[in-house]
Protein backbone atom coordinates (compact mmCIF):
# COMPACT_ATOMS: atom_id res chain seq x y z
CA UNK A 1 0.00 0.00 0.00
CA UNK A 2 1.37 3.32 -0.91
CA UNK A 3 2.31 5.57 1.86
CA UNK A 4 -0.15 8.31 1.28
CA UNK A 5 -2.88 10.41 3.62
CA UNK A 6 -5.76 7.92 2.42
CA UNK A 7 -3.48 4.80 3.47
CA UNK A 8 -2.26 6.14 6.24
CA UNK A 9 -6.17 6.76 7.48
CA UNK A 10 -7.15 3.06 6.45
CA UNK A 11 -3.96 1.72 8.71
CA UNK A 12 -5.27 4.33 11.85
CA UNK A 13 -8.61 2.43 11.24
CA UNK A 14 -7.38 -1.10 11.00
CA UNK A 15 -5.38 -0.49 14.35
CA UNK A 16 -8.52 0.89 15.89
CA UNK A 17 -10.41 -2.14 15.25
CA UNK A 18 -7.39 -4.72 15.77
CA UNK A 19 -8.64 -5.99 19.22
CA UNK A 20 -11.85 -6.69 17.99
CA UNK A 21 -10.34 -8.62 14.90
CA UNK A 22 -8.21 -10.99 18.05
CA UNK A 23 -11.62 -11.31 19.58
CA UNK A 24 -13.29 -12.66 16.70
CA UNK A 25 -10.41 -14.76 15.64
CA UNK A 26 -9.54 -15.76 19.43
CA UNK A 27 -13.27 -17.00 19.88
CA UNK A 28 -13.57 -18.72 16.56
CA UNK A 29 -10.10 -20.85 17.14
CA UNK A 30 -9.34 -20.98 20.87
CA UNK A 31 -6.19 -19.80 19.93
CA UNK A 32 -4.66 -16.70 20.44
CA UNK A 33 -1.66 -17.57 18.05
CA UNK A 34 -4.53 -18.56 15.16
CA UNK A 35 -6.40 -15.48 15.74
CA UNK A 36 -3.33 -13.13 15.50
CA UNK A 37 -2.08 -15.01 12.49
CA UNK A 38 -5.65 -14.76 10.66
CA UNK A 39 -6.04 -10.72 11.65
CA UNK A 40 -2.31 -10.71 10.03
CA UNK A 41 -3.74 -12.35 7.13
CA UNK A 42 -6.25 -10.15 6.67
CA UNK A 43 -4.33 -6.70 6.73
CA UNK A 44 -2.39 -7.95 4.17
CA UNK A 45 -4.96 -8.80 2.09
CA UNK A 46 -6.26 -5.57 2.28
CA UNK A 47 -3.07 -3.96 1.40
CA UNK A 48 -3.01 -6.03 -1.57
CA UNK A 49 -6.19 -4.12 -2.86
CA UNK A 50 -5.66 -2.28 -5.99
CA UNK A 51 -7.45 1.32 -5.67
CA UNK A 52 -10.67 0.53 -7.32
CA UNK A 53 -11.25 -2.78 -4.68
CA UNK A 54 -10.46 -1.11 -1.65
CA UNK A 55 -12.90 2.04 -2.74
CA UNK A 56 -15.83 -0.42 -2.65
CA UNK A 57 -15.17 -1.59 0.68
CA UNK A 58 -18.07 1.00 2.95
CA UNK A 59 -17.99 -0.89 6.16
CA UNK A 60 -14.00 -1.53 7.02
CA UNK A 61 -14.77 -3.45 10.03
CA UNK A 62 -17.52 -5.85 8.03
CA UNK A 63 -15.20 -6.32 5.55
CA UNK A 64 -12.25 -7.27 7.79
CA UNK A 65 -14.57 -9.52 10.46
CA UNK A 66 -15.72 -11.55 7.16
CA UNK A 67 -11.82 -12.31 6.03
CA UNK A 68 -10.73 -12.87 9.51
CA UNK A 69 -13.78 -15.47 9.91
CA UNK A 70 -13.22 -17.30 6.55
CA UNK A 71 -9.61 -17.63 7.69
CA UNK A 72 -10.34 -18.39 10.85
CA UNK A 73 -13.29 -21.29 9.20
CA UNK A 74 -10.41 -22.88 7.21
CA UNK A 75 -8.11 -23.50 10.90
CA UNK A 76 -11.28 -24.75 12.37
CA UNK A 77 -11.61 -27.67 9.64
CA UNK A 78 -7.91 -28.39 9.84
CA UNK A 79 -8.00 -28.69 13.37
CA UNK A 80 -9.46 -32.02 13.86
CA UNK A 81 -6.40 -33.96 12.27
CA UNK A 82 -4.21 -31.68 14.62
CA UNK A 83 -6.32 -33.06 17.55
CA UNK A 84 -5.65 -36.65 16.34
CA UNK A 85 -2.28 -36.29 17.28
CA UNK A 86 -2.48 -34.19 20.41
CA UNK A 87 -1.52 -35.91 23.80
CA UNK A 88 -4.34 -36.07 26.65
CA UNK A 89 -6.84 -33.32 27.02
CA UNK A 90 -7.07 -29.87 24.42
CA UNK A 91 -7.71 -27.03 26.44
CA UNK A 92 -8.18 -23.25 24.35
CA UNK A 93 -4.97 -21.40 25.42
CA UNK A 94 -5.33 -19.26 27.98
CA UNK A 95 -4.79 -15.40 27.76
CA UNK A 96 -3.39 -14.16 30.49
CA UNK A 97 -3.39 -10.56 31.80
CA UNK A 98 -1.72 -9.15 35.28
CA UNK A 99 -3.92 -7.77 37.94
CA UNK A 100 -1.79 -5.12 39.00
CA UNK A 101 -3.40 -2.68 36.77
CA UNK A 102 -1.30 -2.19 33.92
CA UNK A 103 -2.91 -1.45 30.46
CA UNK A 104 -3.02 -5.28 28.39
CA UNK A 105 -4.94 -4.94 25.26
CA UNK A 106 -5.37 -8.01 25.51
CA UNK A 107 -7.53 -6.81 28.21
CA UNK A 108 -10.24 -6.15 25.19
CA UNK A 109 -10.39 -9.70 23.89
CA UNK A 110 -11.58 -11.85 26.71
CA UNK A 111 -13.75 -9.00 28.69
CA UNK A 112 -17.11 -10.46 27.32
CA UNK A 113 -18.75 -13.02 29.34
CA UNK A 114 -18.10 -15.74 26.23
CA UNK A 115 -14.82 -15.32 25.77
CA UNK A 116 -14.67 -17.01 30.30
CA UNK A 117 -12.13 -20.12 29.76
CA UNK A 118 -15.60 -22.48 30.74
CA UNK A 119 -17.33 -21.03 27.58
CA UNK A 120 -14.39 -21.53 25.45
CA UNK A 121 -14.14 -25.05 26.54
CA UNK A 122 -18.18 -25.27 25.41
CA UNK A 123 -17.22 -23.58 22.39
CA UNK A 124 -14.56 -26.46 21.57
CA UNK A 125 -17.48 -29.20 21.22
CA UNK A 126 -19.27 -27.49 18.34
CA UNK A 127 -18.68 -28.56 14.49
CA UNK A 128 -16.85 -25.46 12.55
CA UNK A 129 -19.96 -23.99 10.84
CA UNK A 130 -22.09 -23.96 13.96
CA UNK A 131 -19.29 -22.34 16.04
CA UNK A 132 -18.98 -19.60 13.26
CA UNK A 133 -22.28 -19.19 12.89
CA UNK A 134 -22.97 -18.99 16.59
CA UNK A 135 -20.26 -16.74 17.53
CA UNK A 136 -20.60 -14.50 14.67
CA UNK A 137 -24.30 -13.93 15.12
CA UNK A 138 -25.28 -13.62 18.85
CA UNK A 139 -21.20 -12.16 20.06
CA UNK A 140 -20.87 -9.91 17.20
CA UNK A 141 -24.18 -9.17 15.65
CA UNK A 142 -22.98 -10.22 11.98
CA UNK A 143 -26.02 -10.75 9.85
CA UNK A 144 -26.71 -14.41 8.97
CA UNK A 145 -26.80 -13.27 4.88
CA UNK A 146 -22.98 -12.58 5.95
CA UNK A 147 -21.86 -15.47 7.80
CA UNK A 148 -24.06 -17.72 4.63
CA UNK A 149 -21.59 -16.10 2.52
CA UNK A 150 -18.45 -17.22 4.86
CA UNK A 151 -20.08 -20.82 4.72
CA UNK A 152 -21.00 -21.38 1.52
CA UNK A 153 -24.14 -22.14 2.01
CA UNK A 154 -28.12 -20.47 2.44
CA UNK A 155 -28.76 -17.76 5.16
CA UNK A 156 -31.92 -20.12 6.21
CA UNK A 157 -28.88 -23.19 6.87
CA UNK A 158 -26.68 -20.20 8.66
CA UNK A 159 -29.27 -19.39 11.28
CA UNK A 160 -29.66 -23.49 11.71
CA UNK A 161 -25.86 -23.17 12.26
CA UNK A 162 -26.62 -20.79 15.12
CA UNK A 163 -30.09 -22.20 16.31
CA UNK A 164 -27.94 -25.74 16.99
CA UNK A 165 -24.91 -24.06 18.45
CA UNK A 166 -27.09 -21.92 20.74
CA UNK A 167 -28.82 -24.88 21.94
CA UNK A 168 -25.27 -26.80 22.72
CA UNK A 169 -24.66 -24.08 24.94
CA UNK A 170 -27.34 -23.39 26.56
CA UNK A 171 -27.53 -26.94 27.27
CA UNK A 172 -24.01 -27.25 28.54
CA UNK A 173 -24.58 -24.54 30.69
CA UNK A 174 -21.16 -22.95 31.10
CA UNK A 175 -20.94 -21.36 34.76
CA UNK A 176 -20.79 -17.24 34.07
CA UNK A 177 -18.68 -14.97 36.09
CA UNK A 178 -19.05 -15.55 39.56
CA UNK A 179 -16.86 -11.99 40.56
CA UNK A 180 -15.92 -11.32 44.49
CA UNK A 181 -17.04 -15.19 44.79
CA UNK A 182 -14.88 -16.54 42.92
CA UNK A 183 -11.66 -14.63 43.92
CA UNK A 184 -12.67 -15.82 47.71
CA UNK A 185 -12.98 -19.66 46.26
CA UNK A 186 -9.90 -19.29 44.60
CA UNK A 187 -8.13 -17.85 47.42
CA UNK A 188 -9.38 -20.49 49.84
CA UNK A 189 -7.98 -23.39 47.37
CA UNK A 190 -4.15 -22.09 47.72
CA UNK A 191 -4.42 -22.13 51.29
CA UNK A 192 -5.59 -25.22 51.48
CA UNK A 193 -3.25 -26.64 48.72
CA UNK A 194 -0.62 -24.80 50.66
CA UNK A 195 -1.26 -26.25 54.35
CA UNK A 196 -1.72 -30.09 52.53
CA UNK A 197 -5.49 -30.19 54.15
CA UNK A 198 -7.62 -32.40 52.01
CA UNK A 199 -10.63 -32.07 53.66
CA UNK A 200 -10.47 -27.72 52.92
CA UNK A 201 -9.45 -28.51 49.49
CA UNK A 202 -12.74 -30.57 49.07
CA UNK A 203 -14.76 -28.18 50.90
CA UNK A 204 -14.16 -25.84 48.00
CA UNK A 205 -14.77 -28.34 45.20
CA UNK A 206 -18.21 -29.62 44.04
CA UNK A 207 -18.83 -32.79 44.37
CA UNK A 208 -19.16 -33.47 41.13
CA UNK A 209 -16.45 -31.47 39.89
CA UNK A 210 -13.67 -32.52 36.89
CA UNK A 211 -10.03 -31.24 36.56
CA UNK A 212 -8.96 -30.83 32.89
CA UNK A 213 -4.74 -30.65 32.20
CA UNK A 214 -3.59 -30.31 28.97
CA UNK A 215 0.08 -30.82 28.31
CA UNK A 216 0.23 -32.36 24.91
CA UNK A 217 2.81 -34.74 26.57
CA UNK A 218 5.37 -31.55 27.21
CA UNK A 219 5.12 -31.39 30.77
CA UNK A 220 3.27 -32.61 34.14
CA UNK A 221 -0.62 -32.58 34.84
CA UNK A 222 -3.33 -35.34 35.72
CA UNK A 223 -3.05 -37.52 32.23
CA UNK A 224 -6.45 -37.86 31.84
CA UNK A 225 -9.58 -35.88 32.99
CA UNK A 226 -10.60 -36.32 36.39
CA UNK A 227 -13.93 -35.83 38.50
CA UNK A 228 -15.05 -36.16 41.99
CA UNK A 229 -14.25 -33.65 44.94
CA UNK A 230 -12.16 -36.41 46.93
CA UNK A 231 -10.96 -37.81 44.51
CA UNK A 232 -8.61 -33.77 43.03
CA UNK A 233 -8.44 -33.21 46.66
CA UNK A 234 -6.55 -35.91 47.52
CA UNK A 235 -4.37 -35.64 44.06
CA UNK A 236 -3.37 -32.02 44.77
CA UNK A 237 -2.18 -33.04 48.36
CA UNK A 238 -0.60 -35.29 47.20
CA UNK A 239 1.41 -33.26 44.66
CA UNK A 240 2.92 -31.62 47.77
CA UNK A 241 5.03 -34.46 48.09
CA UNK A 242 6.47 -34.97 44.36
CA UNK A 243 7.93 -31.81 44.06
CA UNK A 244 10.17 -29.75 46.17
CA UNK A 245 9.14 -28.21 49.73
CA UNK A 246 7.61 -24.22 48.95
CA UNK A 247 7.04 -24.81 45.30
CA UNK A 248 3.59 -24.00 45.39
CA UNK A 249 4.22 -20.60 47.44
CA UNK A 250 5.42 -19.39 43.94
CA UNK A 251 2.10 -18.97 42.73
CA UNK A 252 1.04 -15.62 41.35
CA UNK A 253 -2.33 -14.20 40.89
CA UNK A 254 -3.00 -13.26 37.36
CA UNK A 255 -6.33 -12.69 34.95
CA UNK A 256 -7.19 -16.23 32.93
CA UNK A 257 -9.41 -14.85 30.16
CA UNK A 258 -11.48 -12.79 32.23
CA UNK A 259 -11.54 -14.45 35.57
CA UNK A 260 -8.87 -14.37 38.41
CA UNK A 261 -6.57 -17.30 38.06
CA UNK A 262 -3.07 -18.30 39.16
CA UNK A 263 0.01 -18.94 37.33
CA UNK A 264 2.78 -21.49 39.22
CA UNK A 265 6.35 -20.63 37.80
CA UNK A 266 8.31 -23.62 36.89
CA UNK A 267 10.95 -24.81 40.18
CA UNK A 268 13.61 -26.88 39.46
CA UNK A 269 13.53 -30.58 41.09
CA UNK A 270 16.14 -32.17 42.55
CA UNK A 271 16.94 -34.74 45.26
CA UNK A 272 14.23 -37.12 44.69
CA UNK A 273 11.63 -34.46 43.84
CA UNK A 274 10.36 -33.57 40.32
CA UNK A 275 10.88 -30.51 38.44
CA UNK A 276 7.98 -28.03 38.65
CA UNK A 277 6.40 -27.07 34.90
CA UNK A 278 5.19 -24.12 34.60
CA UNK A 279 1.08 -24.14 35.32
CA UNK A 280 -1.50 -21.84 34.13
CA UNK A 281 -4.94 -22.45 36.20
CA UNK A 282 -8.31 -21.38 35.72
CA UNK A 283 -11.42 -22.14 37.55
CA UNK A 284 -15.21 -22.33 37.07
CA UNK A 285 -17.68 -21.71 40.00
CA UNK A 286 -21.04 -21.85 40.86
CA UNK A 287 -22.99 -21.83 44.12
CA UNK A 288 -19.93 -20.60 45.64
CA UNK A 289 -17.52 -24.22 44.68
CA UNK A 290 -15.36 -25.00 42.79
CA UNK A 291 -16.81 -27.27 39.35
CA UNK A 292 -14.59 -27.19 36.70
CA UNK A 293 -10.29 -26.71 36.77
CA UNK A 294 -8.82 -26.24 34.10
CA UNK A 295 -5.09 -26.69 34.14
CA UNK A 296 -2.84 -25.78 31.26
CA UNK A 297 0.97 -26.66 30.71
CA UNK A 298 1.50 -26.87 27.64
CA UNK A 299 4.39 -24.59 27.02
CA UNK A 300 3.44 -23.99 23.80
CA UNK A 301 0.31 -22.34 25.22
CA UNK A 302 2.28 -20.44 27.73
CA UNK A 303 4.37 -17.89 25.54
CA UNK A 304 2.03 -14.53 26.61
CA UNK A 305 2.71 -14.60 30.49
CA UNK A 306 3.02 -11.08 31.73
CA UNK A 307 6.61 -10.35 32.60
CA UNK A 308 7.33 -10.27 35.10
CA UNK A 309 3.87 -12.59 36.57
CA UNK A 310 1.55 -10.04 38.95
Amino acid sequence: MPDTPAASDEAARFTAVRAHLVGVGYRLTGSLADAEDAVQDAWLRLTSLDDDRRAAIHDLTAWLTTVVARLCLDRLRSAATRRERYVGPWLPEPVVTATDGRPDPLEAVVADDGARMAAMVVLDTLPPEQRLAFVLHDAFGVPFAEIAETLGCSSDAARQYASRGRRTVRDADPPPRAGDDHRRVVEQLLTAMATGDVQAVARVLHPDVVLIGDSDGKARTARRVMSGADRIARFFVGLLTVYRPGAFAAARPVMVNGDLGVYLPPVPGGEGYHDLDAHVQTVAVAGGRIVAIYDQVNPDKLTRLPSPPA
